[in-house]
């Protein structure tokens, strides 16, 4: 295996078990024998656990944030559209049978310390998901735009908490029938 494959076998050997048992149930130990390296071939990539976690994190954000963005950009017309076309992409996402939930939720309850890098990297990707849902509402003609970001982005968490708990069998359809009337209060016909 060539020097790059090994590092990037190694941070998806992490990726998926930082994703199904979390970063601190997941040993280098485990990392190292789940992807069939020597320890000091590990750390010739990553210096430390904290290196591979980070790397995992800005991973999880570039695929993530990629995916989202292309996939809503397909489904929407216009930004009205993409405002609501935002959850039938999460649907899609949560029906994925490698769904495990949201690594950056997930993240920020295992580390609350919000000074940690790791709380920092989850605040930041969130900060980036209510960033891009108020650049759609930039391009539309909406009385309160902020009101409106705070609460789309609240029944986007919301919907993604729901799912990662299955407590409602359609979170993304309930939060876009939520959504559409709150659009339709904020948005003025041009």
């Amino acid at each position: 295996m060539a020097n790059k494959s090994k590092k990037e076998h190694i941070l998806k050997v992490a990726s998926d078990l930082f994703n199904k048992q979390g970063i601190r149930a997941t040993g280098v130990d485990q990392v190292v024998s789940e992807s069939n390296v020597a320890k000091m071939t590990l750390y010739n990539h990553f210096q430390s656990k904290d290196d591979l976690v980070l790397a995992y994190l800005m991973r999880q954000d570039d695929e993530w944030r990629t995916w989202f963005e292309e996939s809503v950009n397909k489904q929407g017309k216009n930004p009205k559209d993409k405002l609501l076309a935002v959850f039938d992409v999460l649907g899609e996402w949560f029906e994925e049978p490698e769904f495990n939930g949201c690594a950056f939720i997930k993240t920020a309850s295992e580390f609350t310390d919000h000074s940690h890098p790791y709380y920092e990297a989850a605040h930041h990707y969130k900060l980036f998901l209510r960033h891009y849902i108020a650049s759609l509402i930039d391009q539309c003609n909406v009385s309160d735009p902020e009101a409106l970001a705070n609460g789309l982005f609240l029944l986007v968490e919301g919907a993604i908490t729901t799912a990662m708990l299955q407590t409602d069998p359609k979170p993304a359809l309930h939060a876009q029938e939520s959504a559409r009337i709150i659009i339709d209060h904020f948005i003025k016909s041009d």
